[in-house]
């Protein structure tokens, strides 16, 4: 079977990524699967441009069709921070909860009703000849003033879906695979690589918005 290079090493993406994309023709496997430790630094000013960058530098480094994706959190009332520097937001050291204080503290006189955000998330897949297909997602939310939830990763338990009244860290994976950003993404990702065939003309991006 022909394998696609999932490039990230963060546990909740790639479980998130097996459950969003079982059943494409491709073996799933990791860096560390492929015996590969080069880090690639997210230096783009959009998470387009970082997605991009990391699914064709690892295509490159693997010469397997590779599939890397950059998300974060943008708030209103912070003009769209963190932006493309969620992972980031508190320092390249920090954890989720250093992240959700920093978060907290800078909206703490911003009333919960003005604290409109959205997860935004980018689908890059790479071929190492340099064809590059790009896949949205976004789900929109609310910043609470408290976490609350044990399940997800980062931000989740101060992301507020209104429809639903939990954050993302309290819902189920199946409940959250159905809204969010990566849902979103991953769905138009795998619709491309159910019938993926290579591409061997000029390199080219595309999206599929």
């Amino acid at each position: 079977m022909k394998k696609l290079l999932l490039a990230t090493n963060n546990k909740g993406k790639l479980r998130e990524f097996h459950y969003l994309l079982q059943g494409i023709p491709f073996e799933m496997v990791t860096p560390a699967d492929c015996g590969i430790n080069e880090e690639v630094e997210e230096v783009g000013d959009s998470f387009e441009e970082n997605a991009i960058l990391k699914a064709t530098s690892m295509a490159s480094i693997s010469c397997i069709l590779t599939l890397a994706d950059d998300s974060g959190l943008e708030v209103d009332a912070l003009g769209g921070e963190p932006g493309p520097r969620s992972h980031r937001f508190a320092g390249e050291n920090a954890t989720d909860e250093d992240r959700i204080a920093l978060l907290l503290e800078k909206l703490k006189n911003v009333p919960e009703l003005h604290r409109l955000a959205q997860f935004r998330c980018v689908i890059a897949i790479a071929e190492p000849g340099g064809r590059v297909e790009l896949c949205p997602g976004a789900c929109p939310g609310i910043i609470v003033s408290k976490p609350r939830g044990s399940r997800g990763f980062g931000y989740d338990p101060v992301f507020l879906v209104p429809e639903l009244g939990k954050t993302m860290a309290e819902l189920t994976l199946g409940e959250k695979n159905r809204i969010s950003h990566r849902a979103q993404a991953a769905a138009r990702a795998k619709e491309l690589l159910m019938n993926w065939e290579p591409f061997n003309s000029t390199p080219d991006i595309t999206s599929h918005d």
